[in-house]
């Protein structure tokens, strides 16, 4: 079990970088994590498995929303990807060890890997191994979450020493089509978090009222927040959440 370095509690973590597509910084993009790390702030950054195992910084499962591409991203090949532009803004999808070295331990970086909770995609271990890789080779504070519990089990024997956590939420049936209600309670209560050795939370903001917040909080858990869009939702998640991940307004730069 390894604890947050205090960095990620004392500077807010941009989601996916501080981007503004309005001035062509797009999400998970090199600009909006050097714009992060011009700005003083943290990183929050998602990573997907392409189809030659290297872990890539992207969000979405496929390229479509993002652009001018479409299909899974874990069909591709970390050279292919590479080549495609985001959003028309002249940055391409980056590979996760890249980042990192271009971050250079200037900002704590919190990797979150996207995996799929039930769906078999392929590629077993093979992106918790690839981010293993490139956190080694790190010169700053690096940590990992995700949604998945058997993602950051095969994560902690890849790399055990590097902080991991759980992405959590409410899990609503509304939200998590296809998930059986079993799991959805057992995710809903983060009834792995002993289990898995983890020692902190990323909640929904709009839960973070959530009993079984406070009993984590209260156990010792450090309990960080996604997605906060405003200064008055700050405040309102400072008064529970440790430290806050931001998007869409300059973050106050002192974390409770």
């Amino acid at each position: 079990m390894t604890p947050l370095p205090t960095e990620f509690l004392t500077r807010p973590l941009t989601h996916r970088g501080y981007h503004d597509r309005s001035v062509g910084v797009p999400e998970n993009s090199k600009a909006a994590f050097e714009a992060a790390v011009t700005a003083g702030y943290g990183i929050e950054l998602d990573v997907q498995l392409s189809a030659d195992g290297e872990a890539m910084v992207f969000h979405d499962f496929s390229l479509e929303r993002l652009t001018s591409e479409s299909g899974p991203v874990r069909l591709r090949r970390r050279s292919e990807l590479e080549a495609v532009e985001i959003s028309g803004s002249g940055e391409a999808i980056p590979a996760l060890d890249d980042v990192l070295d271009l971050v250079a331990g200037r900002a704590p970086v919190l990797v979150e890997i996207k995996k799929h909770l039930i769906a078999d995609t392929g590629g077993g271990d093979s992106l918790e191994r690839a981010v293993a890789r490139a956190a080694k080779f790190c010169d700053g504070p690096v940590a990992v979450m995700s949604f998945c519990p058997n993602s950051i089990d095969a994560f902690a024997t890849a790399a055990p020493s590097v902080p991991r956590g759980l992405t959590t939420c409410p899990f609503r049936p509304q939200d998590w089509p296809g998930l059986p209600d079993v799991m959805l309670a057992s995710l809903s209560d983060v009834s792995d978090y002993e289990r898995l050795g983890v020692t902190f939370i990323s909640h929904l903001v709009s839960d973070l009222r959530r009993p079984r917040v406070a009993e984590l909080k209260a156990s010792g858990a450090h309990v960080l927040c996604w997605t906060v869009r405003s200064e008055e939702q700050e405040a309102e998640a400072r008064r529970i959440a440790h430290n806050i991940t931001f998007e869409g307004y300059p973050a106050g730069k002192s974390a409770s």
